[in-house]
């Protein structure tokens, strides 16, 4: 196993160890992963049995979050792939408290040597230092400003963040060298930085996205444990779009057989919000998300696990999973195409098809005080 980097904990508490098994049946109160399955990078793998001495349906006790320090040296992650529409993006946090079980970045916890299930959701890396990173990345000498995406991996805003402020503090570095700067969330605190994203979206330098994948509370609330409620996240692009920004409503993921049915009611409700314009991604299943995914369905939705499968692996050639770029978050036959025409069409409907105005690039500049802008004195 990776040797696990040492850090601080945020709470002092003891979380159930990674060799812990759950036992079949039970529940992790707050948590959306069943278990704590092995890496792929693992020399052994861990399977959990049930020995007897549990009950079914038994809800074991949360498990606390332990925060860790990063000690990255950059805070600008980049990527050549060519179906994402920007190359650079800040995530102040690796791990996600939101345990969203279909999330497509609990694969990466398992460089570090934590598993995709549970560490991934009770584990988290933090960035202490992110705006001074960004400072000295702007302060680089010929540096041109690009668009940057925060929160395109794990969220910004989950829960962590209201009480360490990394995000805030990157967006304060935003604002004080007028760099424009997009966002992706599904968090309403949020909306406690429109203090600083107000002002900047009268100058056309911030826009955001707020995902939202269903407005059944019971359903996300078993599928996204810790993220704000559908009601919440609605207000979040209400509050948004009041104070200037323009908002997609990102439907990621459409999930056939579970959520595809509310395509066109959430459009509707996104659009009364306040939403501009729209999109979405299709369920995607790589590497341990697969059986994450499995046993989440197995647990909470049985009635529908099948079909749910079924569909999926209708869309990705036979396969649980097609990596194929520009397919990967739309997949392919006849049911794809289907969710593609009727999202394009709900779109046309609530008037989310207009084309976002682009962000100021113009207005960069490098304040008095900064290493490239000395003051007088």
């Amino acid at each position: 196993m990776t040797e696990r980097p040492s850090g601080y904990a945020l709470n002092a508490h003891t979380t159930t160890p990674d060799d812990a098994p759950v036992a079949p049946g039970t529940s992790i109160r707050g948590r959306g992963a069943r278990s704590n399955i092995s890496g792929r990078y693992e020399a052994f793998q861990r399977e959990a049995f049930d020995d007897g001495w549990g009950v079914d349906g038994e809800e074991v006790s949360a498990l606390r979050t332990t925060v860790l320090k990063d000690a990255s040296r950059s805070i600008i992650a980049t990527n050549q792939s060519p179906d994402i529409s920007f190359d650079q993006s800040i995530n102040p946090y690796r791990g996600c408290e939101h345990g969203c079980i279909y999330c497509y970045a609990r694969p990466s916890h398992a460089y570090w040597g934590y598993s995709p299930g549970l560490d991934f959701e009770s584990v988290i890396f933090t960035k202490p230092d992110g705006a001074k990173l960004l400072e000295q990345f702007f302060n680089r000498p010929g540096y041109r400003p690009k668009p940057i995406v925060i929160g395109a991996n794990t969220d910004a805003w989950q829960p962590v963040e209201r009480r360490l402020e990394i995000t805030r503090d990157i967006l304060k570095v935003f604002a004080r060298y007028k760099h424009p700067v997009s966002f992706i969330t599904k968090s309403a605190l949020v909306l406690r930085d429109l203090d600083i994203l107000g002002p900047m979206a009268e100058q056309g330098l911030a826009k955001g996205a707020v995902s939202l994948t269903t407005l059944d509370r019971k359903l996300a609330r078993d599928m996204e444990p810790r993220a704000a409620a559908p009601h919440r996240r609605l207000k979040a692009i209400e509050g948004l779009a009041s104070a200037g920004l323009p908002v997609t409503v990102m439907m990621a993921p459409i999930i056939p057989a579970l959520t595809d049915r509310e395509i066109e009611p959430l459009l509707e409700q996104a659009a009364g919000a306040g939403a501009s314009s729209a999109g979405y991604v299709l369920l995607r299943l790589p590497m341990e998300i697969r059986d994450l995914f499995r046993e989440w369905l197995a647990e909470k939705r049985p009635d529908a696990a099948s079909r749910v499968i079924s569909l999926m692996r209708q869309m990705r050639g036979g396969r649980d999973y097609d990596p194929t770029w520009m397919r990967r978050g739309r997949g392919q036959g006849p049911f794809a195409e289907m969710i593609s025409k009727r999202f394009r069409a709900a779109m046309r409907r609530y008037q989310l098809d207009v084309r976002q105005k682009d962000l100021d690039f113009s207005r960069f500049e490098r304040p008095l005080g900064s290493p490239e802008q000395p003051g007088l004195f």
